[in-house]
């Protein structure tokens, strides 16, 4: 295969904004090498997306596969830059912390953390930090989230780890640009992907009901099954992908959330302790409800 389009690999490509942000660089032109974990989902890639595809088998929490990606993406590319890194698997791992196992606060870590690590340095010099190849720099997107600013209740490990990643993409920018490489973070809010098909799970609302905790978890899982199927088509993410991919001069960060005077703007222009306030009150969180039980 002789690529003669500007290409990308993808990470999480098998659903949600990973299989969006896909479906958008296709339509643009490009190529996608489209990482998946399982082969039914490369099959189903391959068919719907024809040559403009290249599925890549890998797991994020496992280097060997990743270089093995990496080889792969760069015989196809025949001495050429890798023009995009959408680093956008991850998972979303709850809990209050002070209960939560801490092996899966681990691996909540592992894969939103290390795991874009990881894939940074087995792509990364496909972008142009390998001297070796032929063509522009490419640039680096990263798929951090609201939570990478706000720290909510409950979801500390996730928000822990997009916390992790915005710092992990400003150094990342700061050294990649030696080789002309762009890094850019997209943080959205809520995302009308099918994880909210699972939604009424409530299985890890029930591995918490000896806590003090388990009224106010309820308040903000019902919270999550009214909001969640409401919030923006992934499509809109993969569009603000394919601009920080090919604009002459993108941000440093592009913020994608629905309601944004409410669920951006407003919480970070007032104080932080009168937000605190506000959303422990919301929940149920002070002594006194407590008391109540």
């Amino acid at each position: 295969m002789t690529l003669t389009k500007p290409a990308a690999v993808v990470t999480g490509a098998s659903t949600g904004i990973g299989h969006a942000t896909t479906q958008v660089l296709i339509e643009k032109g490009w190529h996608v090498f489209a990482g998946v974990r399982k082969d039914e989902d490369a099959a189903r890639l391959s068919q719907e997306f024809g040559d403009s595809v290249t599925p890549l088998k890998m797991e994020v929490t496992d280097s060997d596969s990743l270089n093995a990606a990496g080889e792969k993406v760069r015989e196809a590319l025949g001495g050429k830059t890798l023009q995009g890194l959408v680093c956008n698997a991850g998972v979303a791992v709850t809990g209050p912390i002070l209960h939560i196992p801490v092996e899966e606060f681990e691996q909540q870590l592992d894969i939103n953390v290390l795991g874009v690590v990881r894939t940074v340095q087995a792509f990364g010099p496909l972008l142009g930090a390998d001297k070796s190849l032929t063509g522009k720099p490419g640039r680096v997107v990263t798929m951090s989230s609201v939570a990478g600013k706000m720290g909510m209740p409950f979801v500390g490990p996730y928000a822990a780890s997009k916390h992790a990643l915005e710092g992990l993409s400003k150094s990342l920018r700061k050294e990649l640009a030696l080789y002309g490489i762009g890094v850019h973070i997209i943080g959205p809010g809520a995302v009308a992907t099918p994880i909210w098909d699972k939604a009424d799970d409530t299985s890890e609302l029930d591995k918490y009901r000896h806590t003090d905790y388990i009224k106010s978890m309820e308040r903000v899982f019902h919270w999550m099954l009214d909001r969640g199927p409401k919030g923006l088509p992934p499509r809109q993410i993969g569009t603000r992908v394919h601009h920080c991919l090919t604009a002459a001069n993108p941000k440093n960060r592009y913020a994608e959330v629905p309601q944004r005077f409410e669920n951006w703007t407003m919480p970070r222009l007032l104080p932080e302790k009168f937000v605190d306030k506000q959303v422990i009150k919301r929940l149920g969180l002070r002594p006194e409800d407590l008391k109540r039980g």
